[in-house]
Order: C-alpha cells, then structure tokens, then sequence
C-alpha cells in the first residue's frame, strides 16, 4: 500500500516521450537502461523516477547510465559514446540480464544508428527503443514503444493457459497495486490467474511468459496498438480496458469469461451482490447536494470518470447541485472496479460529512 494519500498524484504520467519509456522499462528488474543524450535527460528522469519509487514505499533507484553526449559528440556522432556505455553497462554489478537503450531528440536530430550500434552480439540483448519526442511523440508514445521492443526478448509459447496478462499498467499512478489486485479479484472469480504484469516489477526472464496467457488486458484504450502487435506475435486476443463503473466491472467479467471460453454468468451476480453490499456501506450519504470539478484547472473532465460518477450518483440517491452542492474533485483517471469505486465514495464520505449536507 502506497503511503501517498493523494489521489491528485495519480496524474504524474504526462509528459516527454522518453518518461514514458522509462517508467515501463525501469520496471524490469535485472535490466539496465542506458539514456542515449545529453545527462539531463537521464538526471531529470532519475529524480522522477526515483521519487515516485520513494513515495510508493520503494527504497529503490532505477539503475540508469547516460551517454553523456558532449558538444563534439552531437557534431561528430555519439555512436562511439554508446559503444562505450554499452560496455559500461555490461559491467555492472549485479550484471545486466538485458539493457535497453533509448534515444533522445539530439540523437534522433544528428541520425545515429542506435539500432546497428544495439544489434551487435554481446552476450545479452541490448534493445534499442526509439524514444525521441520531438517528432510529435508524447508520454503514451514512449509507454507505446517501451512495451512493443520488451515484447521482442519473448518467443511464442508452446501452451496457452487460462491466465491474463496486465498489459501496461500506469507505473507512475497512484494505486497501482491496488487497481493490480482488483483485476486478479475479479479474474479469479472465473478462475482465471494472473500470468505476467507487463511490465511491474519483472525480470528479463518472466518475459518468455508472455505469450503463455489465453488473454492480455491493456490498461486503458489508448495501449490498442500495443494489444495489436502482441495479438499478431503470440495470437493473444485482449481486453481493451481495466473495469470502470458497476455495469462496467460486471461488463469485462463477461468479456473475460466470453475469450477464456468460461461461463460467467454466476460471477457477474456475485460481483453485482458484491457491489450491492459496498454501496450500502455508504448509505449515511444518501440524498447528499454534489458538485463536481475537475481536479485540476489544466485537466479535462474525463468523459469516463464523468460516467462513473454519474452511476454512482444514481445508486446512492445524491443530487448534482451547483454552486452549493459539495465540490467533489472528479477522479483521473476513472476508479478501476468495484475497489476503486469503494475508495472514490470514501473520499466523498470524507468530503460531504467535513462541509455537512446540502
């Protein structure tokens, strides 16, 4: 359980290309991530990386190594410099089990070849992940390519079993483990397990599971080319979404069940008896005045969590009163299953009972 009591902070998953590759690819154990520019890129994303960790209870550091491009390297090329981190890197201890290197705008900029420096045989794969933002790429570009080069260090699988993936969960979200660990409630109502989160806390050898489960469930819709490309290496159909809402959780248990081949009909009316029971916890706050915003000026509403919150607010009988109703912050991104709406309306209770009914 993270010690951050935010939920505002589940927001620091926007950004540079190159961070969101690195909060996939530093999520693999025994790899070692070599930032190919100059060392601010590396020193900015460490800071961040590493403070995330230390918020979420993680005395850990993303081990990291930069090129450190110089002004000689960026007119000359920095494919010497590469070389020589690459063996940097090797040398490690403990020692790389993979490495991955990814570029930057000045190397996209200057046209070095940090695939051909990367394919030569070294004794482990060193993947190159094109991660240069300036193009147009933007943090779910960097998450995008991340997953896609990981899944290359993985073969087909010679049995399928009748486990999922978690494909691309939001390593910088507040809640992570927890929205984790409703998925795995959920799926085992339908005696489904859990084969590989791809990719949180893995290493380079979990990898070779990849192909292995009957299902990949992506994080959010935006992650659908990645549910593609794995679909055409492994043949792996996909959810598109983790659950949001009470018609929605019981939605992907019928989805899970349809693509696993499992009925799942008597899973959904325990989930909807399960729901039925957590929204009477909350009962006290029946007839409540609400308002809503988003929560923060620079967010959008998201159309989801909007949807979510109006569900909810038909179940419990509350009343959408602006200006007077009790300014609630609207949840980013939307709660996932029947958890995250039990943790959203115990934020509520805390809201409405601390100003009083309207």
């Amino acid at each position: 359980m993270s010690s951050n009591p935010s939920p505002l902070n589940s927001s620091r998953f926007e950004g540079c290309t190159l961070t969101g590759a690195l909060s996939v690819l530093t999520e693999v154990r025994d790899a070692v991530c070599i930032v190919h520019g100059p060392a601010g890129c590396t020193h900015h994303n460490f800071s961040l990386l590493h403070a995330t960790l230390l918020s979420n209870d993680r005395l850990e550091a993303p081990r990291l190594l930069s090129t450190r491009l110089t002004e000689n390297d960026i007119i000359f090329g920095g494919e010497d410099a590469l070389e020589k981190t690459i063996a940097r890197a090797l040398s490690v201890s403990p020692a790389p089990t993979s490495v991955f290197v990814l570029s930057t705008c000045i190397v996209e900029t200057i046209g070095d070849d940090t695939a051909a420096v990367c394919a030569k045989p070294r004794g482990v794969p060193v993947v190159a992940v094109p991660t240069a933002g300036f193009l147009g790429g933007v943090f779910e570009t960097g998450v995008r390519n991340a997953l896609s080069s990981v899944a290359t260090l993985a073969s087909p699988a010679a049995e399928v079993t009748l486990t999922a993936n978690l494909v691309g969960e939001k390593n910088l979200e507040y809640g992570v483990d927890e929205n984790a660990a409703e998925i795995a409630r959920l799926l085992a109502r339908l005696g489904i397990g859990i084969n590989l989160r791809f990719v949180r806390r893995i290493g380079t050898g979990d990898v070779e599971r990849l192909g292995a489960a009957a299902v990949n469930i992506l994080r959010e819709p935006a992650l659908r080319p990645v549910g593609e490309d794995l679909k055409r290496r492994f043949k792996t159909p996909c959810i598109e979404s983790f659950p949001t809402g009470l018609a929605g959780t019981c939605r992907f248990l019928e989805e899970a069940g349809r693509i696993c081949g499992v009925d799942a009909s008597a899973a959904v009316e325990e989930e909807r008896a399960y729901q039925a029971e957590m929204l009477s916890r909350f009962a006290d706050i029946a007839g409540s005045r609400v308002c809503f915003r988003p929560p923060h000026p620079a967010l959008n509403p998201d159309p989801v969590a909007e949807a979510v919150c109006a569900e909810c607010i038909e179940a419990l009988d509350l009343t959408i009163a602006p200006p007077d109703g009790v300014v609630i912050p609207l949840p980013y991104p939307a709660p996932v299953g029947t958890a995250g709406l039990r943790r959203m309306l115990h934020r509520w209770r805390v809201l409405i009972r601390g100003k009083g009914r309207g």
